[in-house]
C-alpha cells in the first residue's frame, strides 16, 4: 500500500471521528457570514468601503458584540453579532434576533422531552449530549422556560376569536394526576376545523370531565371572546359537554364517537365471541347510507340478542347521535365518525402522565400540555375536501353525504 493511500485512509478516519465538530464549525462560519452580509445589505456597502453617494444609506459598522451561543438541533455554535451605529432606527438582525438563544426546533424539542418522561433535573445532561457542551440550557433556564410557557398560555387563553370560522369541533377530556390529591383532574380540550381546512386548538382548561358546569364554563368563555357557533360537535358519550351544549348551542349537530361506542358494546360480549362481533361491528360506521347502517345494526341485534342482550342495548342507546355524520359531506365522514382528531395528539400525553410526581400542580400540567398541543398544531393534517367547508359553515344540508341543494335542483330541472 502506498504512503499516499495510507495517508488518505488516516485522514478519512479522522474526518469521520470529528464529523459532528466539522459540520458545526462550517455551519458556524456560514451563519457568521450571513450576519455580516445582512449588515452589508443594510448599509449598501462592504466593510471599509466609503459611502459612494450623498444619498447612500446612513450608518456604519461598529465592531462586534460579545460571543453568543446558539443551540441548534445539530449542536451549539458560537457567534458574534455585528454592531451598527448611526441609524435612525435600531438595527435588528433577522438572522439572529435579539435575546434568541435557541432555534424554534430546539424550543419545540423541550416540551416533547419533558412529556416523554425526561425529568427536569435530567435536562442538562441530556441536552449536553444532544446539543454539545456549550448548550445555553441549564436547569435554571429551563425553569424560566416553563414559567414563560405559563405566561404564554395565560395570554393565549385571553386571545380574541372573532375572526375564526369554525365548522366542526372535537371535544375530549384528559385525566392528569397532579399534586397530592387522590382524585385526578381533567383537562378539557376543544379542537376545531376552520373553513380553510386547518385544525386548531380552541381551548385547554382544567375541570371535571363529566361535569356540565365545567364544560359550560369553557363554552361560555369561548363565546365571550367572540367565537361564533359551529355546525357539529364530536365527542365521547360520557362527557358533560352534551348537557352544556343543549343549553348554549341547542341547534348544532352532535356526533358521538364510534370508537368509544364499539368498545363499550364489545365489553358486554363474552370474550369467546368478541373477535367475530368486532369484525361485524366495525362495518357499521362505514356503511354508505344511513339505511344500510341501520340494516347492519339490526342484523347484529338478531345475532347477539340472546347471547349478549346488554351489548345490543348499548348499541341501540342514543342511536341517532351516532348517525349525525350522514348529514355532512361524504368526504368529511372519516373526520367526523370518531374523536381521533383530538385523541391522536393526546397519545403521547396519555402514556406519560400516570406518574403523580411529574406534575406538582394542575396549572403546570395544563400549561405544559397546552405547549405540546401548540407544537403539534403546526403539523396537524388538514381536513379532506376543504373546499366544501365554507358551504357547510353556511348551513348547506346533506343527506347520506350528498348535498341537498344539488339534489333539489336536479329534480326541478327534470
Amino acid at each position: 500500500m502506498s504512503e499516499q493511500s495510507t495517508g488518505t485512509g488516516v485522514e478519512s478516519r479522522n474526518l469521520w471521528t470529528h464529523l459532528e465538530e466539522f459540520v458545526r464549525a462550517h455551519i458556524q462560519q456560514f451563519v457568521q457570514r450571513l450576519l455580516v452580509e445582512e449588515v452589508t445589505l443594510r448599509l449598501g456597502r462592504a466593510k471599509s468601503e466609503r459611502r459612494a453617494a450623498v444619498d447612500a444609506p446612513e450608518g456604519y459598522r461598529n465592531g462586534y458584540g460579545k460571543l453568543r451561543k446558539l443551540a441548534l438541533t445539530c449542536g451549539t455554535i458560537t457567534l458574534r453579532r455585528p454592531r451598527v451605529r448611526g441609524l435612525a432606527e435600531r438595527f435588528v438582525s433577522r438572522v439572529l434576533p435579539l435575546f434568541k438563544r435557541r432555534t424554534q426546533e430546539v424550543g419545540e424539542l423541550l416540551p416533547r422531552l419533558y412529556l416523554h418522561g425526561l425529568a427536569l433535573g435530567d435536562f442538562e445532561l441530556a441536552l449536553r449530549g444532544l446539543l454539545g457542551d456549550g448548550a445555553p440550557l441549564s436547569v435554571a433556564s429551563l425553569q424560566r422556560l416553563k414559567a414563560q410557557w405559563q405566561d404564554d398560555y395565560e395570554t393565549w387563553k385571553r386571545r380574541r376569536l372573532d375572526d375564526l370560522e369554525v365548522v366542526y369541533v372535537w371535544a375530549d377530556g384528559l385525566y392528569v394526576k397532579a399534586g397530592l390529591e387522590e382524585s385526578k383532574a381533567a383537562l378539557l380540550v376543544l379542537m376545531g376545523a376552520l373553513t380553510d381546512g386547518r385544525k386548531v386548538v380552541l381551548a385547554v382548561e382544567s375541570g371535571q370531565r363529566e361535569s356540565k358546569e365545567s364544560w359550560g364554563a369553557v363554552l361560555r368563555d369561548l363565546r365571550t371572546r367572540g367565537l361564533k357557533p359551529w355546525r357539529c360537535t364530536i365527542a365521547d358519550g360520557h362527557l358533560g359537554i352534551w348537557a352544556a351544549l343543549a343549553e348554549q348551542q341547542p341547534v348544532a349537530a352532535e356526533q358521538r364517537c364510534w370508537n368509544h361506542r364499539l368498545v363499550n358494546v364489545l365489553d358486554a360480549i363474552p370474550k369467546a365471541h368478541q373477535a367475530e362481533a368486532s369484525a361485524w361491528l366495525k362495518t357499521l360506521p362505514y356503511a354508505e347510507t344511513r339505511g344500510e347502517c341501520e340494516r347492519r345494526r339490526d342484523q347484529f341485534s338478531r345475532r347477539y340478542r340472546a347471547l349478549a342482550p346488554k351489548a345490543v342495548e348499548r348499541l341501540h342507546h342514543d342511536w341517532e347521535r351516532l348517525l349525525t355524520f350522514y348529514q355532512f359531506p361524504k368526504e368529511h365522514w372519516r373526520h367526523l365518525r370518531t374523536t381521533n382528531v383530538v385523541e391522536s395528539p393526546f397519545a403521547a400525553v396519555r402514556l406519560r402522565t400516570p406518574d403523580g410526581k411529574r406534575f406538582k400542580r394542575v396549572e403546570s400540567a395544563t400549561a405544559l400540555i397546552w405547549k405540546l398541543l401548540q407544537v403539534a398544531e403546526s403539523h396537524f393534517r388538514c381536513l379532506n375536501a376543504p373546499e366544501l367547508l365554507p358551504a357547510v359553515y353556511a348551513g348547506t344540508g346533506y343527506v347520506d353525504g350528498v348535498k341537498q341543494a344539488t339534489v333539489a335542483h336536479e329534480e326541478v330541472a327534470a
